[in-house]
């Protein structure tokens, strides 16, 4: 086949099969728990001290994870036993930065990084007792490590020793001495090296064709037969060394590959309007398939990276390449991470392989649009399973076949989000995940790219048929229409709002208007100058009007503005009600604004909503995401705190009505609505076990009465990246 054969056929495979795969029933993955780092914590150790899980390992019985945390210096052990219910087993502080971790029969095999700078690259092999986490020895390994793996007959140790290059010299540029090599320790029956002091060194310099004197070793994989698959990542090369010699047996260069219809700006945009051409792949992880074959994630670090993956045999030979599949799997679920579309796109690092019920597995982390994308191995084109939602960062990942098990180690713990180790099961029925995925593109042929959903409304005749918007993380405005007939719903086209000289806007509400079209809030930014804007726009995307507030109220705004907006009728006029996130500066605590705007007279009036105070023990803020029209003067009201994980407590539906309650211009004392809660939504966010996602941003109620909810996923930045659909039930049952 063809490298541009195998790009087509890639794309028709992700596109064709979408996110369903063609798995028989009991064949896929269901996450059952997100434990995070924090926990692992010494008694006593503040729980915001920074964490991290990087490359994950396991004992031989699947009961005990063991990963490395590089801030903390340490490697961390975690009991599972009962995979939902993970416990802290202890953590062994290193004498420098673990950079990978491998486990053996009878001890936990660390690289550890003790370089004081570049040029002069120092580490070593620290080895950890299992039996009581004590390090029974320490083998210099001549240089900074990386990746680490044992050999299945517990005769070997194998390290990649990078001597990482300096990215702020000569702009990160190789050669760059000294250069990298591989590291061999030897094993007794026991598990212990017989040369600690002495470790056979294999020479990588003069194979590759980029910078042959700085071989840079990235990662390790070792066969059954003893035979260690390299990954030279910025040499764009890989190598086979047989460990019992020490011989490089094969060598060969990681080539190049053009990969189309992807996105590739540097503007925030998830479309399919660019390509790579003649790419270097520069593999990083890499994972044995059988003898013969192995698989590489082509991740990218110097000048290259096509994101994707690819399976190889002994002698070089691409047998597959997944062409643009990653990034068109990213694009269709939402995942896609496009402020990083100029770079590294869906930016693919590592990749593992098990065995479950007879059948092969492939899976390709994602780091940067956190997921997993799941194949199975036939022997020629894999076929694709399913796509696993992460938490952020998916660095490290492991199949435990004898327990059932896939585990991914998570490893950004910053602004909020935490480090998490992430367990699935295998043999569910059905995938549960995603929720939302996008149709084909008729231009490009990709899907249509998507993310950030922030409000939602319904086809007043359509019972099948959703609006929703996208907001100020991408730089233009969409607004998607969404076929949720079926499972998972689908987005089945997307207009760009146009017409206007506003150069962006921040959605975060839709209506469907009476008389045609949308009404659309924009949140708005002072500080960026965007403005807090009601938009009466066109079913083809054209900006109609822009409606501001009165401008003594925009004076007391502040960056949490208009969220929801709903159309009602009020003694045969037709007003707009659109929801205030949170108190502005004029508000007493605890109140933020209703604001109702009449058509017929461009008049403001206002009311104010009593939110609940926050509960969580992180602290916070509650605010308003959606309002929704239930007909006549009476509405459902989307409340929520700020808070994910463990940590929300505040995420629930209220109903309030205008009945009685007469909206005044802005400068009057204004009157309260009385709410009432109708439904707390914790459970369903609690239900896919994985990190709560503190963004439940869309809420509307179709013609047939249901009510549906969606979760915002930031764009996939520095957020879990899922988008959760729920359907809650009649409305009727929210009393």
């Amino acid at each position: 086949m063809t490298l541009r054969k195998q790009f087509l056929a890639g794309v028709s495979l992700a596109i064709t099969l979408g996110v369903a795969g063609q798995a028989q029933a009991g064949s896929f993955f269901e996450r059952i728990n997100t434990y995070p780092v924090y926990k692992t914590l010494g008694e006593g150790v503040d729980p915001a001290t920074q964490t991290s899980a990087e490359i994950i390992s396991a004992t031989k019985d699947g009961n005990t994870l063991v990963f490395s945390d590089s801030p903390a210096e340490a490697v961390v052990f975690v009991d599972v036993s009962d995979a939902t219910a993970p416990a802290p087993k202890g953590r062994v502080a290193l004498d420098g930065e673990p950079t990978s971790v491998s486990v053996g029969a009878s001890f936990a095999y660390a690289g550890v990084n003790t370089s004081a700078d570049y040029v002069n690259p120092t580490g070593h092999l620290a080895v950890i007792a299992l039996s009581d986490m004590g390090i029974t020895a320490k083998c210099d390994v001549k240089g900074q490590p990386d990746s680490v793996a044992t050999s299945p007959d517990g005769k070997f140790v194998v390290i990649a020793i990078e001597n990482e290059r300096d990215e702020d010299l000569n702009d990160g540029v190789i050669p760059q001495m000294p250069a990298g090599h591989l590291a061999i320790f030897d094993l007794d029956e026991n598990g212990a090296p017989t040369n600690c002091d002495n470790v056979r060194i294999v020479d990588m310099t003069g194979f590759a064709e980029v910078a042959p004197t700085d071989p840079e070793p990235e990662f390790v994989s070792i066969n059954s037969r003893n035979q260690a698959v390299v990954t030279l990542q910025e040499n764009n090369h890989l190598a086979i060394v047989d460990l019992a010699t020490g011989e490089v047996t094969a060598n060969f260069s990681a080539g190049k590959v053009t990969v189309e219809n992807i996105p590739v700006k540097k503007d925030r945009m998830s479309d399919a309007s660019g390509s790579i051409v003649d790419v270097p792949r520069e593999p990083d992880a890499v994972a044995w398939l059988d003898d013969e074959r192995f698989v590489t994630a082509n991740e990218g670090d110097y000048k290259g990276g096509s994101r994707g993956f690819t399976i190889w045999n002994v002698t070089g030979d691409v047998l597959f390449d997944s062409g643009a599949q990653m990034e068109h799997l990213g694009m269709e679920t939402g995942h896609y991470p496009a402020k990083r579309a100029s770079k590294k796109g869906t930016e693919p690092e590592g990749v593992a392989v098990g065995t479950f019920g007879g059948e092969t597995y492939i899976f390709v982390n994602s780091e940067r649009g956190n997921f997993v994308a799941v194949y199975k191995d036939t022997g020629a084109e894999p076929e694709y399973v399913q796509i696993l939602p992460t938490h952020v960062g998916p660095e490290g990942s492991i199949a435990l076949p004898s327990r059932n098990l896939f585990v991914v180690a998570n490893e950004v713990d910053e602004d909020g989000v935490r480090a998490q180790v992430s367990l699935y099961e295998f043999g569910a029925e059905e995938a549960s995940y995603p929720m939302v995925v996008s149709a084909k593109d008729a231009e490009t042929g990709a899907p249509i790219g998507w993310g950030a959903l922030s409000g939602l409304a319904a086809d007043p005749e359509d019972a099948n048929k959703l609006f929703a918007v996208t907001d100020s993380f991408y730089d233009k405005s969409k607004i998607l229409t969404l076929d949720i007939s079926s499972k998972p719903a689908q987005i089945t086209s997307a207009v760009i709002l146009q017409g206007t000289d506003t150069p962006k806007y921040d959605l975060e509400g839709i209506a469907v208007a009476k008389a045609g079209g949308f009404w659309v809030a924009s949140e708005g930014n002072l500080e960026k100058e965007m403005n807090h804007l009601l938009l009466k726009v066109a079913a083809d995307g054209t900006v109609e009007e822009e409606i501001t507030l009165p401008e003594d109220l925009v004076a007391q705004s502040k960056r949490h503005s208009f969220e929801g907006v709903a159309e009602f009728e009020r003694d045969g006029q037709t007003l707009v009600a659109v929801a205030v996130q949170r108190e502005w500066k004029d508000d007493p605590k605890g109140m933020v604004k209703l604001a109702i705007y009449n058509p017929s007279d461009k008049s403001w009036g206002f009311v104010h909503y009593p939110l609940d105070a926050p509960t969580s023990a992180a602290g916070g803020w509650v605010g308003l995401s959606e309002i929704v029209s239930l007909g006549g003067e009476d509405f459902l009201i989307l409340e929520r705190d700020n808070q994910g994980g463990e940590f929300a407590t505040i995420k629930q539906i209220t109903k309030v009505s205008l009945s009685g309650v007469t909206p005044v211009a802005y400068g009057s004392e204004l009157p309260v609505v009385t709410k009432t809660k109708v439904k707390d939504i914790l459970p369903e966010l609690q239900a896919s076990h994985g990190w709560v996602l503190d963004k439940p941003e869309g809420l509307t109620v179709t013609a047939a009465g249901e009510v549906i909810l969606v979760t915002d996923n930031d764009g996939v930045d520095d957020a879990p990246g899922a988008t959760e659909l729920f359907n809650l039930g009649p409305v009727s049952d929210l009393k």
